[in-house]
């Protein structure tokens, strides 16, 4: 069984909320608080003095809160997260390499490394994993915190149950079925929670970029993987299984195309790395092509490389369109190591989504990220920050773990 957190109290709603607020809108003054979650003025004091006690928030006297209120006469003090008290660790697993982040209790990035994952069998991987982890803990112990941190998040791509830290399937790590989060967790002596890559950036993104207070968004990645994770009303949407928003997923290209997942005509299929230089090698007739010199080509004004571009960027634009007519999102962010090449997408995207999207939906801003993949490892660690402070999992007894078909390591 992986080891549970302890929590800064109890964990309740209340607690979370609070402390989130504080964190994505400090320094904030209470009155504020309880106008952002809804709480009454008396719960957040009570919930606010609780975490002050615990050291999770501190009072910000020498900073202005956004509505800097009196009582009394006097101004009251905004707070703030206790940024030192202690922190998490984030590791996002990729295909050929680990890349880990010490981030503060405020999501502020301490430490950041990578390391090569040259063997990416399940054993092996949880072994480096792990060797990573300590290595991250040593560089923790002169970033100053109160408490040192020691819960870790783990992101990767695939099918991840959140829950229970099970991987059901990673295709481009070629896993099924592996118990990933209670492996990492007796090989560290740590609390572990694992999460899809793109939901965790999704996390780093509301925290600290550009859904930042915002309620409803769509973070749609294009790469390896065409992925997406969905923010509706504040909160992360997984769904029943963990794995809502998989717009790669969806069966709006060729029929006959079949995708790694098994099924035909998904997005993925036609739009992802893979499948672009697939398509670029049969077209040009060259197999020692790469995708970085068909994007050469494609930009150089080979119509045919540029065909191809054009086409994905179409199954991507209505795959858009299709979250901005079942969601209604103030802002739909892309990011991902496709969007380098964006330019070769750009208007297939935008003029496929114009033409599908329903209505207002149109009107949707599409936001162009190019982010490193360290923001992807913080996400991980503020997946790691939420657990610790909102504990969400499910806690699954170690005989419902046992169940057939699990790889255990």
């Amino acid at each position: 069984m992986p080891i549970q957190r302890g929590g800064p109290v109890e964990g309740t709603p209340a607690e979370g909320a609070v402390f989130l607020t504080a964190l994505t809108a400090g320094p904030i003054a209470r009155v504020d608080i309880a106008r952002e979650t809804g709480l009454s003025s008396a719960a957040v004091t009570r919930v606010a003095k609780l975490l002050i006690d615990e050291g999770y928030l501190e009072y910000a006297p020498d900073q202005p809160a956004a509505n800097d209120e009196t009582r009394m006469g006097r101004p009251s003090s905004p707070l703030r997260v206790h940024a030192r008290q202690t922190g998490s660790f984030g590791i996002i697993v990729r295909r050929d390499e680990l890349i880990g982040m010490v981030c503060d209790l405020a999501g502020a990035p301490r430490v950041s490394e990578r390391r090569p994952l040259a063997d990416t069998t399940v054993a092996a991987a949880v072994a480096a994993i792990a060797a990573f982890y300590r290595e991250l803990v040593e560089r923790a112990e002169a970033a100053g915190f109160v408490v040192a941190p020691h819960d870790l998040g783990l992101s990767l791509s695939g099918d991840i149950d959140h829950d229970t830290g099970y991987v059901r399937y990673s295709p481009f790590l070629g896993w099924r079925d592996v118990d990933l989060g209670a492996a990492v967790s007796v090989a560290v002596g740590a609390p572990v929670v694992v999460e899809n890559d793109v939901k965790a950036l999704t996390v780093a993104e509301q925290w600290f970029g550009l859904g930042r207070g915002i309620t409803n968004f769509a973070v749609v990645t294009i790469g390896t993987g065409i992925g997406c994770a969905l923010v509706v009303d504040g909160g992360l949407v997984r769904g029943a299984h963990s794995v809502a928003g998989e717009i790669g997923h969806l069966p709006l290209g060729d029929p006959a195309v079949q995708c790694h997942c098994g099924a035909h005509g998904c997005v993925e299929a036609e739009a992802s790395t893979k499948a672009l230089l697939d398509s670029c090698r049969a077209v040009t007739g060259r197999d020692d092509l790469t995708i970085e010199s068909a994007v050469e080509l494609a930009r150089s004004g080979d119509d045919g490389v540029r065909a191809i571009f054009a086409r994905a960027g179409r199954l991507i634009g209505l795959a858009l369109a299709s979250v901005a007519n079942l969601l209604g999102p103030e802002r739909v962010i892309v990011a991902g190591e496709g969007v380098s090449s964006f330019d070769l997408f750009e208007t297939a995207i935008r003029e496929a989504f114009a033409e599908q999207a329903f209505g207002a939906a149109h009107q949707v801003p599409i936001h162009v990220r190019d982010l490193p993949f360290e923001e992807w490892a913080r996400g991980a660690a503020a997946v790691a920050i939420q657990e610790l402070v909102f504990p969400s999992r499910q806690r699954v007894a170690a005989d419902v773990r046992r169940r057939p078909g699990v790889r255990r390591v």
